[in-house]
């Protein structure tokens, strides 16, 4: 079977110089080997994901193996390079050598918690901010909050036919030069319009206990044709109180497919699942680590000011 750089010689129209960063165009696919390669033991597996940001700015990643079956999954025993595609969707980018896109999670065993189990822990450690938490699909159900901030916010709108956004800057854009600001306006609902890309954020506070960790599971397309959440891993000490993440809410990266689409206030639009850790980490999320969404509401990415 060939190798994805083999699928690369074939099918490739030409190649970037990523060394002194290069502009990735919205529309287009890319794909280039990553700096990292896996030796995993015989039984440990891995799965990626887009990094918040990444996600927030609207950047589809996927994590290619040689002979791998699926995207973003490398299987156990794994000893090989990896391959990152990534299609800027709203946004034109610049990477370079040594930007990260992606990040990736490993597993040993059976590590998700049943139902059963997710509602002891919930009684514990109150995962998310419902007394009575909808829990099934293998998962805690979160909401969307269309009720507004102070100001009557609920929302952001990616513009067409911005400037570049370059991924390793912070704090370097202003947010009304690529986002449209959404108010509320008399029933809290939402039209979202075919092929848009909106930032929303979860009614409910999510707390992911130091033992845990959490990850976002694809929306039930029977519900309606939308996309919730790119970046679907939240850390252990995500919205814990001792990591100063009292109040932490999911923010959803929300994408409606071909069809307009109605979200009204307290939908249902993603299950977390959680997961035991094989320990617990020496540092949470939020502690001394720079963490950028600690404690976040309704909050863009770090590369707006």
């Amino acid at each position: 079977e060939s190798t994805v750089a083999d699928k690369l010689d074939r099918l490739k129209l030409h190649e970037i110089d990523l060394a002194d960063g290069a502009v990735l165009e919205t529309g287009c696919v890319y794909v280039a080997p990553l700096l990292e390669r896996l030796d995993l033991p015989a039984a440990v597996a891995a799965s990626a994901n887009p990094k918040s940001s990444t996600g927030r700015l609207d950047i589809f990643t996927r994590v290619m193996s040689d002979h791998g079956q699926e995207f973003d999954k490398i299987p156990a025993g794994y000893s090989g390079p990896l391959y990152i595609e990534i299609s800027p969707r709203t946004f034109p980018v610049i990477v370079r050598t040594g930007s990260r896109l992606s990040q990736i999670r490993f597993r040993k065993g059976a590590a998700m918690l049943s139902e059963a189990e997710l509602a002891d822990l919930h009684a514990r450690e109150r995962l998310v901010a419902a007394d009575a938490p909808n829990i099934t699909g293998g998962g805690i159900a979160l909401s969307i909050d269309l009720s507004g901030d102070r100001g009557g916010l609920i929302g952001y709108r990616g513009k067409h036919h911005t400037g570049l956004i370059d991924v390793d800057r912070r704090a370097a854009n202003d947010i009304l030069d690529f986002w449209e600001p959404l108010q509320v306006r008399g029933a809290r609902e939402l039209i979202l319009d075919p092929d848009e890309f909106y930032i929303l954020v979860s009614q409910e506070a999510v707390h992911v206990p130091p033992d845990f960790a959490a990850e976002m599971t694809p929306f039930d397309p029977l519900v309606g044709e939308f996309r919730v959440h790119y970046a679907g891993f939240f850390d252990p000490g995500f919205g814990h109180s001792a990591s100063g993440g009292t109040g932490s809410r999911a923010v959803l990266e929300v994408r409606s497919h071909e069809v307009p689409f109605i979200l009204e206030h307290g939908q249902i639009v993603g299950r977390l699942v959680y997961e035991h850790m094989l320990a617990r980490p020496d540092t949470l999320y939020g502690n001394g680590l720079g963490s950028n969404y600690q404690a976040q509401g309704l909050k863009l990415s770090k590369h707006f000011r």
